[in-house]
């Protein structure tokens, strides 16, 4: 990778894992006018980011209120580091300028009735175990994002796996072909190997192998209509320690691609799926807001309000073993 381009790294997958973010002033109403104001119904998101894409911490406050989410789980980048996994500095901040442990957690210790943090370190750090069981001793109750370039299977990975398992927390994984968690057709190694830890799978690569159809690998952001049996259904199935984070463009992308097979998908996978946002917008509504679009997709496509509960506040509560 050391001859890897940085400019045509950027040009290429600056935006595709983000999406497009205009616009950064918040108006003050919107801290009163939340989704949860208008009906009574709690929200989990389960993949949010401090200074995402230079966002302010009281943007992002008023952005998480006004999508109608009542707890939050801040997943922070890894240190900046000069690495081959963070494609020598390019894919530092998880590549959205998204700050790091301790950012996250002196934000959710600011509002700790709204947000929780995550802990998480670049995994081929030499400290990086030590990093994260920092963190989880501090209370973080999840690991992740973990967003570089590596092996899915590495010796550096599995150790993290196996922390994940002392702890009992979830991990949360971008994938994101020949880019970031390498080698998606070897996952379910992964998963029968450490069988008691929650993996999250999210992102472009994940969401584009629904269906059977998805053969070229470089088109992450598929259109169309999607055939039931693919990667992810199949794994989905097979494997109950894996749950899919229905968060970021792709995920915003995979409801609305075809809603029928969505609402079909999330039926057979309803205590699998969760809800994310993953969204750099400032506001928490209107069309630059993916997260308050995905809530309003599963809103649409849930075969049922049951369901529906399920995958915006149900299943993350019960990852999280909140009461």
């Amino acid at each position: 990778m050391k001859n890897y381009s940085r400019r045509a790294f950027i040009k290429q997958n600056s935006i595709t894992g983000i999406g497009v973010f205009v616009g950064l002033s918040v108006p003050s109403l919107l801290m009163n006018n939340s989704l949860f104001a208008q009906t009574g119904e709690p929200i989990i998101d389960i993949h949010q980011h401090t200074n995402y894409v230079d966002r302010t911490d009281d943007q992002l406050l008023a952005h998480q209120r006004a999508m109608g989410v009542t707890l939050t789980v801040l997943q922070p980048a890894g240190r900046p580091l000069d690495y081959g996994s963070t494609y020598y500095g390019v894919g530092n901040g998880l590549q959205a300028k998204a700050t790091g442990n301790e950012a996250c957690y002196n934000f959710s210790k600011k509002y700790p009735k709204e947000f929780l943090f995550g802990a998480n370190e670049v995994p081929d750090f030499p400290g990086a175990i030590e990093e994260i069981e920092k963190y989880l001793k501090l209370g973080a109750p999840f690991i992740g994002e973990s967003k570089f370039n590596v092996e899915c299977d590495s010796p550096e990975m599995q150790r993290i796996y196996a922390l994940a398992d002392k702890y009992d927390v979830p991990i949360l994984m971008h994938w994101q072909h020949k880019m970031y968690n390498r080698g998606l057709e070897r996952f379910h190694t992964m998963l029968e190997k450490y069988p008691n830890v929650k993996f999250l799978a999210h992102s472009q690569s994940w969401w584009a192998n629904m269906g059977k159809e998805q053969v070229d690998q470089n088109n992450i952001y598929p259109k169309g209509k999607v055939t039931p049996g693919g990667l992810v259904d199949v794994l989905l199935t097979k494997y109950k320690n894996l749950y899919a984070d229905l968060s970021a463009p792709s995920g915003l992308n995979a409801i609305l691609r075809d809603e029928e097979h969505m609402k079909a998908f999330m039926e057979r996978h309803q205590d699998q799926i969760v809800f994310g946002s993953d969204c750099p917008d400032a506001f928490g509504h209107g069309e630059k807001c993916t997260g308050a679009k995905i809530i309003a997709g599963i809103k649409r496509v849930a075969p049922s309000k049951r369901v529906e509960r399920k995958i915006l506040y149900g299943n993350s509560k019960r990852l999280l073993k909140l009461k």
